[in-house]
């Protein structure tokens, strides 16, 4: 702990004594307990601890024109312009379009990367849109409330106009968890406000702040321990489904039956 960067050692072990640490999910008070960085899953207070020191989080503020790929076949700016000033291999966790800015994360943690970017776990996102029109109560309310679009149905989770509208602009806070390409700006389009700018002001427990566009900075211990915790929370989940999906399919497999995998059969 002290390694990675939690508190002294001195502190560490007061901690460990106080029963404020857990492994694996159990709380420990022995200081001096032997652990596995690369398999054990330690957590102080409920929140995760990345014990691996080589891995880096860092928070983006994607300025509009950047593409959210580290190599573009058509020759736009790309994301190495921030990646190249770490020594690590950095990539993106999901993407933001090019014409959208704001909070995006760059990373060396495939694990985390991967839980985070999963559609089934659904991470809540919330942007500020400045979108043509005055936008009326009646119209969040059917945000909200959810409608189909050409690949399905689709609601906010949270949606509503902020101060600084006008006759001819409304400024919209929307929150929501769906991952499908380019989803906010054609939710406001369906609702007859098509967007004017856009901006990603939020991604799970974090927030882009007062960050400028075009900076990059470090999550905090704080902000890096809410996100492990998001992650393996997520993680431990899509396990947890995966399991109940493949029992499902074995108990539904014919007795003597071929019965193929459980992707065969979906």
């Amino acid at each position: 702990m002290a390694a990675a960067g939690v508190a002294s050692r001195r502190v560490s072990e007061q901690l460990i004594a106080a029963g404020r640490v857990q492994v694996n999910g159990t709380i420990v008070k022995e200081p001096g307990r032997r652990i596995d960085p690369d398999n054990d899953l330690v957590a102080v207070d409920g929140q995760a601890v990345q014990l691996d020191t080589s891995r880096r989080y860092v928070m983006l503020n994607k300025p509009v024109g950047v593409v959210s790929s580290l190599s573009d076949e058509r020759g736009r700016p790309d994301l190495r312009r921030f990646t190249r000033e770490f020594e690590e291999r950095l990539f993106n966790v999901g993407r933001l379009d090019a014409e959208t800015s704001g909070l995006l994360i760059l990373t060396n943690d495939g694990e985390l990367a991967h839980v985070l970017a999963h559609p089934s776990f659904g991470v809540m996102k919330t942007y500020i849109a400045k979108v043509e029109g005055r936008m009326s109560a009646q119209t969040v309310a059917k945000l909200l409330a959810g409608f189909d679009l050409d690949d399905g149905p689709i609601h906010a989770d949270k949606a509503r106009v902020l101060p600084g509208s006008s006759a001819t602009e409304s400024l919209v806070e929307i929150t929501l968890h769906s991952g499908r390409n380019r989803i906010v700006r054609r939710m406001l389009a369906a609702v007859g406000h098509p967007v004017v700018e856009l901006v990603r002001r939020q991604f799970g427990p974090l927030h882009l702040g007062t960050l400028q566009s075009g900076a990059t900075r470090e999550l905090s211990k704080a902000e890096l321990g809410e996100l492990l915790t998001l992650s393996r929370t997520g993680a431990e989940q899509t396990a947890a489904a995966d399991r109940a999906t493949t029992a499902a399919a074995a108990t539904t497999t014919p007795a003597g039956g071929a019965g193929g995998s459980a992707e065969e059969d979906e």
